[in-house]
């Protein structure tokens, strides 16, 4: 799959959302939230889905099955500080095979701070690429 970089800025777009404190240990001397804490925000949002859609991650692992982080793309607009509630909205952007990628809009308050997209590919419990079980396609697919 190759990434789609066309990120929605638009907050309806997307089915779900999960807020997120900056807590101290993200930020730097300033208070500003370091680059690398946008990421685990991501993946935070990315659990919280699934969950909202009735399959926990743990559940999806039981299955045999993980959900390998393939390529990732952050776009820093705003800087999120210390103590900022940053929605994280998510949303299931394309299918393909045995991948998908997930978007992500990041904002405080009426501000976008970020924009991010991750792609994912499906292996089995050795990190080798595997089928996407029907299952896992419909739950996607119906987000």
């Amino acid at each position: 799959m190759r990434v789609s970089l066309d990120i929605s800025v638009d907050s309806n777009s997307y089915p779900f959302s999960h807020d997120i404190r900056v807590r101290f240990a993200e930020t730097d001397a300033m208070g500003v939230a370091h680059h690398s804490s946008y990421i685990a925000w991501l993946e935070v949002a990315r659990v919280e889905f699934l969950r909202s859609l009735g399959t926990p991650y743990p559940e999806i692992r039981a299955q045999g099955i993980d959900l390998a982080v393939l390529e990732l793309f952050m776009n820093y607009r705003v800087s999120a500080r210390f103590d900022d509630l940053v929605t994280v909205h998510t949303r299931v952007a394309k299918l393909k095979g045995a991948t998908f990628q997930m978007d992500y809009l990041l904002r405080v308050e009426d501000e976008i701070c970020a924009l991010g997209t991750t792609v994912h590919g499906v292996v089995d419990p050795e990190g080798r690429a595997t089928r996407m079980p029907p299952w896992l396609r419909q739950l996607l697919e119906g987000a």
